[in-house]
């Protein structure tokens, strides 16, 4: 094995190999709704979900793309010669008519110094219209699709009210491969009433897609969600993993997964105002260094029993 300087591939260095300038990431609401919110396959949203706990303050949909990109370009600013990549965070962002989602794509790619599109979706909402599209753009542009499938598992995708399957995360990042495009799955690790053996297995089971990047986060009881009501009512459905707990379970994780994914992120953090648990009183680079330092301690790599049964 050749010696890395992380133990993991992670997202700096993937950033690197691909652009010259130092690159970030500004977060966009373009107003999109979600299926799961309109009635259009159900209501209520995921269990989880509250958006407040991820927008930046800027991100706004009465204001335009132009003017959220700006203002989050003036906030990010950094170094010199920095460059953007727009990221269609809030809700569902495939989710409209297929004139629409080429005007904001398009507005965005239009400002200077933008290298390229994030697009955050569900499985559910992206036709091949699209997806031929979106391939076309990325001859000329970065474009990376982010897919949110959170589970593996039909009965927790079923439980958080997620409104799709398995079987159609599978079909639509095969669709966006084939095409060329980058593609990102997002999971949540600690859902209820997953076991810890199920939520590492769902590091097999994703290592066998034609996946870019993969970004993961801790389970987190958010104020006004369905899901801190069932908190509340039904406590043995969870378990709240503390901060050593989920650094081992993170590393056995990574230890499964295929080596050429990229790692965007181990961990997320919602304001502690909307966050009910867990409460670790970590900053996100303060968990990773510690991460980091246990993948070390423990002698482990991304891949490492991925490796194994390969053989």
């Amino acid at each position: 094995m050749a010696v890395l300087e992380k133990r993991y591939n992670d997202y700096a260095s993937y950033l690197k190999k691909i652009f010259p300038e130092k690159v970030q990431k500004i977060s966009i609401n373009a107003g999109f709704s979600c299926p799961n919110r309109d009635g259009s396959i159900g209501v209520g949203g995921c269990t989880y979900c509250n958006n407040q706990t991820f927008n930046p303050e800027y991100c706004k949909p009465d204001k335009s793309i132009t003017q959220q990109m700006q203002e989050g370009m003036d906030f990010f600013k950094k170094y010199e010669g920095q460059k953007y990549l727009a990221y269609f965070q809030a809700y569902t962002n495939t989710y409209g008519s297929f004139e629409n989602l080429k005007r904001k794509y398009e507005e965005a790619l239009t400002l200077p110094d933008v290298y390229g599109i994030v697009i955050g979706t569900r499985p559910d909402c992206v036709s091949i219209e699209l997806l031929n599209y979106l391939s076309e753009l990325s001859k000329n542009h970065y474009v990376m699709i982010e897919y949110g499938l959170e589970s593996t598992l039909e009965k927790t995708l079923t439980l958080i009210n997620r409104g799709h399957n398995y079987t159609s995360a599978v079909k639509a990042i095969e669709e966006s491969a084939k095409r060329g495009l980058n593609t990102c799955a997002h999971l949540i690790l600690g859902l209820p009433q997953e076991s810890q053996e199920e939520i590492l297995e769902h590091a097999t089971t994703i290592s066998q897609l034609p996946l870019t990047t993969i970004k993961l986060h801790q389970l987190q009881i958010i104020k006004g969600t369905k899901m801190a009501q069932q908190y509340e009512t039904h406590p043995e459905w969870f378990h709240i993993y503390t901060a050593d707990e989920y650094i081992d379970m993170a590393i056995d994780f990574t230890e499964r997964l295929n080596p050429d994914f990229v790692i965007e992120r181990f961990v997320s953090q919602s304001p502690q105002e909307l966050r009910i648990e867990p409460n670790w009183g970590l900053k996100n680079y303060e968990f990773t260094a510690k991460l980091e330092k246990r993948m070390v301690e423990r002698d482990t790599y991304q891949g490492k029993k991925w490796r194994e049964k390969q053989k």
